[in-house]
């Protein structure tokens, strides 16, 4: 027998899908911020994890939630339960953004240690 939901979440799926874009709007504000301020500061002594404070609070935990809630209500849509929809949303979620955390960090430390030239790859080719 097939699963259809009542009340499909399509209310939720919205308020995911806004919340991630506006939160990822903020994040790009708040990098653009912390590049202007290393071109102004470009000191050798200042600290590389300064600006990491200020994208873990909100933006980047919006980001996370908002795709969480999206996955969760997008396969709740689809017919999942909500148990199932929200164990798989909320992993596939949380492994992605940290994925971007990391690799975002280390693109950060590269290109405070190298400048911003060395990650032009219009250039090579």
């Amino acid at each position: 027998m097939y699963y259809y939901p009542l009340q499909p979440p399509y209310f939720i799926l919205f308020v995911g899908l806004f919340m991630s874009v506006t939160s990822g709007v903020a994040l790009s504000g708040t990098l653009k911020l912390i590049v202007q301020e290393w071109k102004i500061n470009s000191t050798e002594n200042s600290p590389s994890t300064s600006g990491f404070k200020q994208l873990l609070s909100v933006p980047f935990i919006g980001i996370t939630v908002g795709v969480c809630l999206f996955l969760s209500s997008g396969l709740e849509i689809f017919g999942f339960p909500s148990l199932l929809a929200l164990g798989v949303g909320l992993p596939l979620s949380i492994l992605t953004c940290l994925l971007i955390w990391f690799q975002l960090g280390s693109m950060l430390v590269f290109a405070k240690q190298k400048g911003m030239q060395s990650l032009d790859l219009d250039s090579l080719l």
